[in-house]
């Protein structure tokens, strides 16, 4: 690969004016000193002040449902059951919404609204946090659910159902997934850890054989794909062959519970004006058993557990088995349990832009207990290591959203919800760099260049940062007036 000479380059947020060269895809040196003209470079590259960072990863990505989403009829400004059926009355044929949000509704999702707004037509509506599909009588009939009461599925329920549904062709559908991971790299993003219900060692293997894929990819093994994998001798961390690099195995991913949206969270507490705390997804003592299957055999577990009581438990099984992964989201978390995120080799993998979106239902569902929720100040003062993504498409795959969200606590003009529990910008990159910092010589050169220094902006504006440029080992992925 040719080598690469980033002239006046800052070197993260308030730093320095550097001169990077890059060779055989790693930072070769970072100099102070102007290069001589003669320096051999295959090409060179005045950056004029820009900001160098280290590349940024998304750690929580649903690629399919992500490229997919990008497609679907935008659900996100229903207030009501009424709004979300007249936003896709209007399309024909076979429609899929995304972005619902009906834990606030005032009405009832049922599948006689959907039928009465378009009779006869299959319409399958998607929330925003993919634990529910409301399905209308016609799509329902095209699965083989025609007799279910109201359309309305849940967590396995609704899992189960949105596989049955006929899917685009898969080279159509590899080439949407791939244009996602440009649009992402456009963002800075160099890579994500791809959480989708699938054979993702295999599928991600195809699309860089036949794509041009812009990222590097963590590819997850879902819990019953787990003794396939297993047979395959995957270990997490390690290279896919024949990926050219660009992939690695994942975690496995086991749910403890469900979403607090569809107020299916495992809690400690009630719900209000109810005796449930939601959802137990798997017991601790089967949790325990697969975490031991997947440890045992070099594969780390990625544990989602969103309510207190579910993270508890999820604490509990990685001090039975001693073994290093993740827990993911970690919304709702004891105050007692703060300090157990510490435990060497653990990563809480969370999405701060949940917070300002849920903040309304949080308030509803979780009274007395929301200065323990989406707290992630608490969690870096315990000594946890945190991992930034988006839950894409729960939230934009883009990471400066979600470290916006982590400063500021809020995405509009809302004031903060509890501020105490945002964190500076320093740790917010690091956890958006799968832990990076700084930018030296022998580092891999996953690289992006933005117009400003972060450090300079007001913490909201970190929404519209520019990239100039995004590298991937050296090589450009994105370029805009560079």
């Amino acid at each position: 690969m040719p080598s690469l000479l980033l002239r006046n380059a800052r070197i993260g947020p308030g730093g320095p004016l550097r001169h990077v060269l890059i060779a055989d895809g790693r930072v070769a040196a970072v100099t102070e000193e102007r290069p001589p003209a003669d320096e051999p470079a295959g090409e060179t590259v005045d950056v004029q002040g820009g900001t160098l960072l280290p590349g940024l990863w998304d750690a929580h990505v649903h690629a399919v449902q992500w490229a997919q989403a990008r497609r679907r009829v935008d659900l996100s400004a229903a207030r009501s059951a009424r709004e979300a059926v007249d936003l896709v009355a209007s399309h024909t044929g076979f429609t899929i919404g995304y972005g619902f949000r009906d834990a606030l509704w005032p009405d009832v999702p049922h599948k006689e609204l959907l039928h009465a707004a378009a009779p006869g037509r299959p319409i399958v509506m998607v929330s925003n946090d993919l634990h529910t599909a409301w399905f209308s009588p016609a799509a329902l009939a095209a699965i083989g659910m025609g007799e279910h009461p109201t359309g309305v599925l849940r967590e396995r329920a609704c899992y189960t159902a949105m596989a049955e549904l006929p899917a685009p062709p898969q080279g159509e559908l590899d080439r949407w997934v791939a244009e996602a991971t440009t649009a992402a790299a456009a963002r800075g993003v160099v890579g994500l850890i791809d959480f989708e219900f699938a054979d993702n060692v295999a599928d991600w293997s195809r699309r860089v054989r036949e794509q041009r894929v812009d990222v590097r990819v963590a590819c997850s093994i879902p819990k019953d794909h787990l003794e396939l994998a297993i047979g395959r001798g995957l270990r997490t961390g390690e290279p896919v062959a024949g990926s050219g690099g660009l992939l690695e195995v994942g975690p496995v991913k086991m749910f403890v519970d469900g979403s607090l949206n569809t107020r299916t969270a495992y809690c400690d507490d009630p719900y209000p004006g109810t005796d449930g705390r939601g959802l137990l997804e798997t017991p601790p003592d089967d949790l325990y058993d697969t975490m031991s299957l997947a440890a045992g055999h070099g594969i780390h577990p990625a544990v989602h557990a969103i309510g207190d009581l579910a993270a508890s438990i999820a604490l509990d099984a990685f001090e039975r088995v001693g073994c290093p992964g993740r827990i993911e989201h970690a919304q709702l978390v004891r105050a007692a349990d703060f300090a157990r995120f510490a435990r060497p080799g653990l990563v809480a993998g969370v999405q701060p832009a949940h917070a300002p979106d849920d903040r309304e239902v949080a308030d509803r569902h979780w009274p007395g207990r929301t200065h323990r929720a989406f707290a992630y100040a608490d969690l870096l003062a315990a000594g946890a290591v945190l991992e930034i993504g988006s839950d894409a498409p729960v939230a934009p795959l883009d990471p400066w959203d979600g470290m916006a969200s982590a400063i500021t606590r809020t995405d509009d003009d809302r004031p903060a919800w509890h501020p105490e529990q945002a964190i500076p910008l320093a740790a917010v990159l690091a956890s958006a760099a799968r832990g990076r910092r700084g930018i030296r010589p022998g580092d891999v050169a996953d690289l992006v260049v933005t117009a400003t220094d972060p450090a300079g902006r007001a913490p909201a504006d970190l929404r519209g940062t520019e990239v100039l440029g995004t590298l991937l080992g050296g090589r450009w992925t994105y370029r805009q007036q560079l």
